[in-house]
C-alpha cells in the first residue's frame, strides 16, 4: 500500500487487486496495483473506487477509522464504473455508508448500490459525474480540487502521462469517434490534476496531458 497526499483533504492510496492475473497486463491491459481516492469534504468523507489492501488490512483500517472519527462526518463510497465495486460492500457495512454508482451498474456490480446516479447529478463531497458514453461508467470531477478521477476510460502511461482506454474496452454501440467527442467536452474544465485508477496521478500540466490523451 502506498499513500500519497495530493492536497489538503485529498489523498490517494494504492493496493494490489486480488483478481489480477498476468494475462490482464500488457499494452492493452492494466497493472495489478490500482489506486483509490480519499476526499475529506465539508459534508462527507468520500472514498472513490476503494480497495482494502489485503496484506495491510490492520494498518489501513487503523488509519481510516482514525480519520473518520476525527472528521466527524458520514462516509460515502463513490464508484466510477461497474468493475470497481471492489471493497464497497465491506466499507458500507463498517461505516454505514451509502454506495453511489452509475445507474447502469445496478445489478451488474457485485457490491450493493444504494444510491444510483446519472451524469449531471450532485454527489457527496460536491463530486460531479461526467458522461463518457459508457452505460455504467463516468468520470468524477471534484471542483474543490480541480481534480478529475478516472476509472477505466482514461488510463496512466508508463512515462507518467495519460491515454484513452483501448478501443476494445468501449461498450457495444460506442464508436471511437464519439468517445473522443465526449472526452473532448472535458477540456472546458479547469483541470489541474488527473487521478486515474490505473496509473500515477498527473499533477504537472494535467490539462495538456488530458488533451494529448484525447487527441492522440
Amino acid at each position: 500500500m502506498r499513500v500519497t497526499r495530493l492536497a489538503d483533504g485529498l489523498w490517494r492510496w494504492t493496493a494490489p487487486h486480488p483478481d489480477w492475473e498476468p494475462a490482464d497486463g500488457g499494452p492493452d491491459g492494466w497493472e495489478q496495483e490500482v489506486s483509490c481516492v480519499y476526499l475529506e469534504a465539508p459534508d462527507h468523507v468520500v472514498l472513490v473506487d476503494p480497495l482494502v489492501p489485503g496484506d495491510e488490512r490492520v494498518r489501513f483500517f487503523e488509519a481510516l477509522d482514525r480519520d473518520v472519527k476525527r472528521a466527524r462526518r458520514p462516509v460515502a463510497v463513490a464508484i466510477t464504473c461497474e468493475s470497481h465495486g471492489r471493497s464497497a460492500a465491506e466499507l458500507r457495512e463498517r461505516y454505514d455508508a451509502d454506495v453511489w454508482a452509475p445507474a447502469g451498474a445496478v445489478g451488474v456490480m457485485r457490491a450493493p448500490v444504494t444510491r444510483p446516479f446519472a451524469p449531471g447529478d450532485r454527489l457527496p463531497g460536491g463530486l460531479e459525474p461526467l458522461d463518457v458514453g459508457f452505460p455504467a461508467e463516468v468520470l468524477l470531477w471534484i471542483p474543490a480540487h480541480a481534480t478529475l478521477v478516472a476509472g477505466d476510460a482514461i488510463l496512466g502511461t508508463p512515462d507518467g502521462g495519460l491515454r484513452r482506454c483501448p478501443d476494445s474496452w468501449l461498450p457495444r454501440g460506442l464508436e471511437p469517434g464519439r468517445f473522443v467527442e465526449l472526452l473532448s467536452a472535458l477540456l472546458h474544465l479547469p483541470v489541474e490534476r488527473v487521478v486515474p485508477t490505473h496509473g500515477d496521478p498527473v499533477e504537472q500540466d494535467a490539462h495538456a496531458a488530458l488533451r494529448a490523451a484525447i487527441e492522440r
